[in-house]
């Protein structure tokens, strides 16, 4: 896999992880929402660098002007809810894409420490031959991230597969490692050392849904 760790340079990217980071500011979910989706515009500036582009001329009211325009087929997928903003964000700049989304959550059992991933909601169009960017804006354990691309597998080879992410855990970076292919690209604004034992990224930033959305009730 080929990871792309934005936080390994310096950037203006600092300033939007500090502040979805940050007690003070992440509460006002307005702003949340806003940085989520400023974070996944810069990582799809990135990720459009590695595309396939192919020449074309475009007719201006003075003449014509040569330049080169991506040739994917992009379908952008994200797991609801709490990768609404980082779609937005994607689907900014890749504005032709197809659309897909998903709904995967943890499913506790007795044991807090211990769960599943299930998967129930999903709307996708066929995947064959394009290139799938699924994105998810933490990476905990990477299981949430797997067990979607199992779901969508149903639709469709794609060409090409990247991943994205916000902040990450080193835990879930190897485990999505480890269950995609070599070619498959991770673009991750930042990753942090550890997980809780609950499986939360520490320190993260909390639970991205509730804060973009407002917290949810538990059933």
């Amino acid at each position: 896999m080929h990871i792309h760790n934005l936080s390994l340079e310096d950037s203006i990217l600092n300033s939007f992880i500090s502040e979805i980071r940050d007690v003070n500011i992440q509460t006002d979910r307005m702003r949340f929402r806003r940085n989520i989706e400023r974070i996944g515009e810069v990582l799809c500036y990135e990720m459009s660098k590695t595309l396939d582009f192919s020449p074309k001329t475009i007719t201006t009211p003075l003449g014509n002007s040569e330049t080169k325009l991506i040739n994917d087929d992009i379908v952008l997928c994200s797991i609801l809810r709490a990768g609404v903003p980082l779609h937005n964000g994607l689907l900014n700049y890749f504005d032709e894409a197809e659309n897909a989304f998903i709904s995967a959550y943890r499913h506790h059992k007795e044991n807090p420490e211990t769960f599943e991933i299930i998967v129930e909601y999903l709307a996708c169009p066929s995947l064959e031959g394009k290139t799938l960017i699924l994105a998810d804006p933490m990476l905990a354990t990477g299981q949430s991230m797997v067990a979607t691309f199992e779901a969508l597998k149903p639709f469709g080879t794609p060409k090409n597969i990247h991943l994205v992410s916000v902040i990450g855990a080193q835990d879930g970076v190897n485990f999505v490692k480890n269950h995609f292919g070599k070619d498959t690209h991770l673009w991750i604004a930042t990753v942090d050392k550890s997980l809780s034992k609950e499986g939360y990224i520490v320190p993260g930033l909390g639970d991205a849904g509730d804060l973009a959305f407002g917290k949810k009730l538990q059933h």
